[in-house]
């Protein structure tokens, strides 16, 4: 993708790598563990590192970015409004028409199959430029 922001010209994944270990607790965890979840759903996934440090997922157009708070670890779907949610995941950000998101906090458990699906249906959607 044209538009990643690197610095030092460190790789997206690379600097990702870096937040994760720079993290150091349930939030690092976490975001590896989605990290994994979004490359094991999408193998040819890419990887970009936007706004100055936000973890974003690309095939076909945006996927997801994963965002670290104090209290949360964000996962905005870019298109999540146009999307099924069959297991509920979406649980923010739910008033938007364009964009849903998940919270996760430091002892919730992810529904990897649920996960995975919806990360599945985000590049579907996408690759369907973007049909509502």
């Amino acid at each position: 993708m044209k538009n990643s922001e690197t610095t030092n010209g460190e790789s997206p994944s690379s600097l990702i790598d870096a937040r994760i270990k720079e993290l150091g607790d349930w939030r690092g965890k976490t975001l590896a563990h989605i990290r994994a979840l979004i490359k094991q759903a999408l193998p040819d996934v890419v990887e970009e590192w936007k706004w100055r440090g936000v973890p974003t997922w690309y095939l076909d157009g945006m996927i997801c970015t994963g965002e670290t708070y104090k209290a949360a670890v964000k996962v905005t779907f870019a298109k999540g409004a146009a999307l099924e949610d069959p297991s509920g995941l979406f649980n923010s950000s739910l008033e938007g028409n364009v964009r849903r998101a998940i919270d996760f906090h430091e002892d919730d458990k992810v529904d990897d199959d649920a996960f995975k699906s919806l990360i599945r249906a985000a590049a579907a959607l996408n690759k369907s430029k973007g049909r509502k």
